[in-house]
């Protein structure tokens, strides 16, 4: 039986073998010989050496600007940024250096530089504290952006982004560090079906898969059977597999955690209805949260915060348009 690990613990898992596998990785960051504020790093510091695993100053700036350098010079640097919101002091070095430096090189120059971000709403932690801000790094060309969703996938999602010569920005949701599930090594490239079905897709990634899954089940009580794809990659987007998906269907849902306006989702959107219009038998749905800041207070973060409800409502609205063309 396979072991099953939390997904903090794959983390760790995909951080130890790439620190073993290749002496030019480096793990920077404020407090990760420590562990960093929920232990993805612990004990790394003690079993390959402070000189590879560095603690840095509370500076965001400053340390996204030494590791784009290291990268420069042959090192493998990944990078710890506490929380994505704190990201925002950082962003001048990655989206205009970092991003860039390829391009405006002529190719000549490569930054293979990860970027290990936590966010999302878990926990009552504020509006400093839980944003999704993903759609500003797919908005970014230079930067690649990788969303586990679930603790098999979190290590060679890990594995890939670190051995990649690009920038990529690793997203992990801290409502999901606590959950189980079995390890694997296999290639994790593109998106992947989670749930097949044949009455309207249900497109999304990170945390907010399991909602999809969750809802999924409460729809087919009724009848309808929903296929839930996890994108886990946001940048390059798999768009095929969504195409193939919702041309069968004829129905599409994209929810994410983020807040609708601006977000992933009507990227996705706009590409299902331009590509397979013709196969649509209803108009693309999106789920995402109210276009506000996150509250700390209980009630108001859990109104802010769409779910298994908003995306089974959206589905089930699809179905009034009646049956996909033949």
């Amino acid at each position: 039986m396979t072991a099953e690990l939390r997904f903090i613990d794959a983390i760790h898992a995909g951080l130890q073998a790439s620190l073993a596998a290749d002496d030019a990785v480096v793990v920077i960051g404020e407090d990760v010989t420590y562990g960093g504020p929920f232990g993805a790093t612990k004990g790394l510091a003690d079993e390959f050496g402070r000189h590879r695993v560095r603690d840095t100053p509370i500076s965001e700036a400053t340390v996204m600007g030494m590791v784009t350098g290291a990268a420069l010079t042959g090192l493998r640097p990944v990078v710890e940024v506490m929380f994505v919101d704190f990201i925002t002091l950082a962003m001048d070095q990655l989206v205009n250096h970092a991003a860039k430096l390829h391009f405006m090189s002529g190719g000549q120059l490569r930054v293979p530089l990860t970027v290990r971000v936590q966010g999302g709403v878990r926990g009552r932690f504020g509006a400093h504290h839980s944003q999704s801000l993903e759609s500003w790094f797919t908005h970014t060309p230079g930067l690649k952006v990788v969303a586990p969703a679930f603790p098999g996938d979190a290590k060679p999602l890990l594995a890939a982004a670190i051995a990649n010569d690009n920038p990529v920005v690793y997203l992990e949701h801290r409502g999901l560090y606590w959950d189980k599930g079995p390890l694997h090594d296999d290639p994790v490239d593109g998106a992947v079906v989670r749930r097949p079905g044949t009455d309207v897709t249900v497109v999304s990634y990170s945390k907010m898969v399991h909602s999809a899954l969750a809802a999924a089940d409460r729809l087919a009580d009724s009848g309808v059977e929903a296929e839930v794809i996890d994108l886990r990659w946001l940048a390059p987007l798999d768009t095929a597999t969504v195409l193939e998906s919702v041309a069968k269907t004829g129905r599409a849902v994209v929810a994410h955690e983020a807040v609708a306006r601006g977000g992933l989702g009507a990227e996705l959107a706009a590409t299902i209805q331009r590509e397979v219009f013709t196969e649509l038998v209803a108009p693309v749905e999106r789920v995402g949260a109210a276009f506000a800041p996150v509250a700390a207070a209980a009630a108001l973060e859990d109104a802010f915060l769409p779910g298994v409800d908003e995306i089974e409502r959206a589905a089930g609205s699809l179905m009034a348009f009646g049956p996909p063309p033949p």
